[in-house]
């Protein structure tokens, strides 16, 4: 039996001021997030009238990652990141008060759409990277549980609602809504009060900075494996989540509405994991716990793409989901513990590149691979790489537990 009082749960980090307002900030505008991205696919489908232009809002919330990534990982690990995540707040908060006014032109609404991911670039860096000066080590995997449980959930429960007031009323309020919630994250974080380490940045170059975070994930054995694991979960989950649709339609023979179902599945899945985690697992923060995940991916992928029965199908995805939320909590837990202050927004920023980035090449691969091969290729493709991401981590983590000790920083 795991000694309860050495594991702390979700509640004990929720009962911390300093981390309850980080947790307020980011699921504030976690619901403001979920009505936008509902209300911008309905709103551009209903502009374009092609599934084209609603695939132009995903290419246009991933290109900033791609450009903007390395810039923002080392502004995060330069500057106070309290700071940088408000600015972030309040650039969102005013792109998205543009839609409230401006969502009849396509033009406009891309160019919003491209604004908020390139908020999102700084934001998200930084909020990871600042999660270890807030809750102590041993509360590092509650805390992400924490955060990513009330993720989940929003999107269970807001994003139906949402979907059904965009088409009642318009998705005006919507963008109104967003940008309430970007202003009210960033209020609450103005009220986090942390002591920084003093950032000594010197004269070094931007672009020094950010070589030396790819030196620091290129020379560190869990480093690398945890970037290339990212990579190829990317390039397999980005085609596989998109398609969902497709594999209920045409291997499943599903009707429409049995693809809600099957994305509902996923949702209480992942709901489900950060908590089994916290129950069962004394100290998920091990190679093992993180890699784990990507073999339960792609078996669930290997499934899918073999069986015909809808309620398997739901059962599987669950399964999927669990695996989802537990590698990502693991995932994040484990960089936080590993990475030094220091060096701790470029790495971040680095995985979100190589996420997106993979993410998509696999849109683009995946969408051609349905149409010549079959959409069962595209989840025994996924299926695989999910594997060789797992069979990757458990290589280079053989040698010894590297769990908690910090990364060399590289060079100065």
């Amino acid at each position: 039996m795991v000694d309860e009082a050495r594991r702390p749960g979700m509640r004990a980090v929720l009962s911390q001021p300093d981390f309850r307002r980080l947790w307020t900030a980011r699921t504030v505008s976690q619901w403001g997030d979920i009505f936008s991205f509902v209300a911008l696919a309905i709103l551009v489908y209903r502009l374009t009238g092609s599934g084209l232009g609603v695939a132009g809002v995903v290419v246009a919330e991933i290109v900033p990652v791609l450009l903007l990534a390395p810039l923002a990982g080392v502004l995060v690990d330069r500057l106070p990141r309290i700071r940088v995540m408000v600015a972030a707040d309040l650039l969102r908060a005013l792109l998205a008060g543009v839609l409230v006014i401006r969502h009849d032109d396509p033009l406009v609404v891309y160019a919003v759409a491209f604004g908020l991911s390139a908020g999102a670039v700084f934001f998200n860096p930084a909020a990871n990277s600042v999660l270890p000066s807030i809750v102590g080590d041993r509360e590092i995997v509650a805390a992400n549980s924490a955060t990513w449980t009330a993720a989940v959930l929003s999107q269970v429960v807001l994003a139906p609602l949402s979907g059904g007031l965009v088409a009642v009323v318009g998705p005006g309020w919507a963008f109104g809504l967003n940008a309430a919630s970007f202003v009210l994250s960033a209020l609450v974080l103005r009220g986090l009060r942390l002591t920084e380490p003093p950032r000594e940045v010197g004269r070094r170059r931007l672009l020094a900075e950010a070589r030396d975070g790819i030196t620091l994930v290129a020379r560190d054995r869990l480093l690398r494996a945890l970037a290339i694991g990212q990579l190829l979960a990317a390039v397999s989950a980005g085609a596989t989540s998109a398609l969902l649709v497709v594999l209920a339609a045409e291997h499943l023979g599903a009707p429409a509405d049995a693809y809600g179902v099957l994305v509902g599945a996923i949702g209480v899945g992942a709901a489900l994991g950060p908590t089994l985690l916290l129950r069962l697992i004394p100290d998920p923060r091990r190679p093992l716990y993180v890699f784990g995940p990507y073999v339960l991916r792609g078996v669930v992928d290997l499934v899918l793409a073999s069986v015909r029965s809808l309620p398997v199908a739901a059962a599987t995805l669950a399964v999927y989901g669990v695996g989802t939320s537990t590698g990502a909590v693991t995932f994040n837990s484990l960089l936080q513990s590993h990475v030094t202050d220091r060096t701790r927004g470029r790495v971040f920023a680095l995985m979100d590149l190589l996420w997106q980035g993979g993410r998509l090449a696999s849109l683009g691969v995946g969408g051609l691979l349905a149409d010549t091969v079959g959409i069962r290729a595209v989840y025994y493709l996924g299926g695989v790489l999910l594997l060789l991401a797992a069979a990757i981590g458990f290589t280079a983590s053989r040698a010894g537990d590297p769990t908690v000790r910090p990364a060399d920083e590289g060079p100065e």
